[in-house]
């Protein structure tokens, strides 16, 4: 739940707590020396605990093994690798294998087929371990909110389910139970949100599990056709039954997830030109739009168009900002 709450009432409450606390204060070092030994081992406890706290967050939103615990998610991840796997046995294994003493074009779509595979299986591993933009939990303090510089008149979102400063286009997600930044959906096949910081990697999943699939139903049709002509006689090293069969499982599961993930990457590629998430989209919610939809690609896929759009290994511009640029309450 999200609660709206005047910046006058906190700053209000905030002065109060502070007298009272000033009060106390004077009150326990006049008492005794003891007792003034021992307020100041508290101002140096937590002063060191926050210290701590800060170094915690810092060191978590450089982390790169952000992973949620969630069965469901966890599930679907193991089952996408499964089937990377298995298309990658099929044509490299099945048909391009038996052509390769013949054939160099067999050798060439075998190293191409195994590094878009490569690519689509790192795609998705940095969608799942990378932080998508989560707020800190239990960041909505006085101090916080205080250095947001707001004035009268201005409300402060608070979520009340992981006490967080809620900053705009943020949600909060039952399954990471966190608030995301820009926030585009749960997807269980990453196990993680698709948001601020990891959609880039999302879209490239999408796009290369889109690629393999294609890839792998052409290579599969040319090759019953090939293998009909010679009556499956020396056309590979299992029986003509076995290999029918994963020739057939292969082309459903390219069908399939080719077209899942075609419908996924035009989705997603829609939401970056128009900066419109899937929540958005759905609640109808209008909002200003910043930049031009070339200015919004270059922020999500890093920098000018080029090689390092197609890369895995390279972060967008905004996971490069949030890297580089820290704030205590993160907002």
């Amino acid at each position: 739940m999200t609660e709206y709450i005047p910046i006058e009432k906190i700053l209000k409450e905030s002065d109060i707590i502070s007298s009272i606390e000033t009060e106390n204060q004077v009150k326990t070092l006049s008492d005794t020396e003891s007792n003034h030994l021992q307020a100041e081992k508290l101002t140096e406890s937590e002063t060191k605990r926050r210290k701590e706290e800060m170094t915690k967050i810092r060191c978590c939103s450089f982390r790169p093994d952000w992973f949620v615990k969630d069965g469901l998610g966890i599930t679907c991840s193991t089952i996408t690798y499964f089937l990377i796997i298995f298309a990658e046995f099929v044509v490299v294994g099945v048909i391009l294998l038996p052509g390769f003493p013949g054939s160099a074009w067999s050798f060439v779509h075998a190293i191409l087929f195994s590094a878009m595979s490569f690519l689509a299986a790192s795609s998705h591993l940095r969608a799942m371990t990378t932080n998508p933009g989560t707020i800190p939990r239990g960041n909505f303090t006085d101090e916080n909110v205080k250095n947001l510089g707001l004035k009268a008149g201005d409300v402060v979102v608070r979520c009340t389910r992981c006490e967080c400063i809620k900053t705009d286009r943020a949600h909060h997600c039952s399954t990471c139970k966190r608030c995301v930044k820009k926030m585009d959906h749960h997807c269980p096949w990453i196990n993680n949100c698709v948001g601020e910081t990891n959609q880039k990697y999302f879209v490239l999943f999408t796009f290369y599990i889109m690629a393999i699939s294609a890839y792998a139903m052409i290579l599969s049709i040319q090759y019953i056709f090939q293998c009909s002509d010679k009556d499956w006689k020396d056309c590979a090293y299992f029986s003509p039954p076995t290999t029918i069969i994963f020739i057939v499982f292969l082309i459903f599961e390219g069908l399939l997830f080719g077209l899942f993930t075609l419908v996924m990457f035009c989705t997603q590629i829609n939401s970056v030109i128009y900066d419109e998430t899937g929540i958005e989209h759905l609640k109808k919610e209008s909002r200003e739009k910043n930049g031009t939809w070339k200015d919004r690609l270059k922020e999500t896929f890093g920098g000018d168009f080029g090689v390092v759009w197609f890369s895995p290994f390279a972060a967008s511009t905004s996971n490069s900002r949030k890297r580089t640029e820290y704030s205590y309450y993160d907002v």
